[in-house]
């Protein structure tokens, strides 16, 4: 079992203090559902861990390692960002080869909802079926720690269920911080639930306690 452990976060930006001292920890097979609203730094907090900016403070090790940058990532931690990545004038198929090892890839090109697409171009392909391709290229992929910014945002409702249970089976041996704009994506597969509030973390038990900290309307 791996530690990813995520402490004295601090970002500043010219306007204000985005995050204080924040802390995390997520184990193999933790799934961390990260809430807060827009604007509260998740985005942020995930690219600082991720190494792809800096932090005016920092601390990220698994286990005894410590990240310092992007390249001390390699192997250990894949992000998606919520910006598209997929080459335009590639196919499908040779994408899938290229980012995943055999064993994965094969397991996304015999999705029943990836299968159609194999042979076309990212070009051709809906926002939705890209926004399809990359949580599951990132959620297969070897690193032992998974951050996934909005994963859920543009996906049709049938492949949401498909790729929650994707998640929960990769989380056997991985680790996952996940954020989303609808707490109820989160909620649902979240083995804990970490709300960034003011700059901090809140260790979040059930919807009551996201009503007390506004997160929520109280008669939600």
């Amino acid at each position: 079992m791996s530690l990813l452990h995520i402490d004295s976060i601090r970002k500043i930006f010219p306007d204000k203090q985005l995050l204080t001292d924040v802390f995390i920890t997520c184990k193999s097979g933790e799934i961390v559902g990260l809430l807060g609203r827009n604007g509260s730094g998740k985005s942020t907090l995930l690219k600082i861990i991720f190494g792809s900016i800096p932090a005016e403070n920092k601390f990220v090790r698994i286990d005894e390692k410590v990240l310092k940058g992007v390249a001390d990532t390699r192997n250990l931690i894949k992000y998606l960002p919520q910006d598209n990545f997929l080459p335009d004038h590639t196919k499908v198929k040779t994408i899938i080869s290229l980012f995943c090892h055999k064993k994965n890839a094969e397991k996304i090109k015999n999705y029943s909802h990836i299968r159609p697409l194999l042979n076309r171009t990212s070009k051709q392909l809906s926002s939705g079926e890209k926004r399809l391709i990359e949580v599951l290229l990132i959620v297969f992929s070897n690193a032992k720690f998974i951050l996934i910014d909005e994963p859920f945002n543009g996906i049709a409702p049938v492949y949401k269920d498909d790729i929650k249970a994707m998640i929960r089976e990769q989380s056997e041996h991985k680790g996952f911080i996940i954020t989303d704009h609808d707490y109820k994506n989160i909620t649902g597969i979240a083995t804990k639930t970490i709300l960034l509030h003011d700059g901090g973390t809140k260790q979040i038990s059930d919807k009551d306690e996201l009503k007390h900290w506004g997160y929520i309307p109280g008669t939600a």
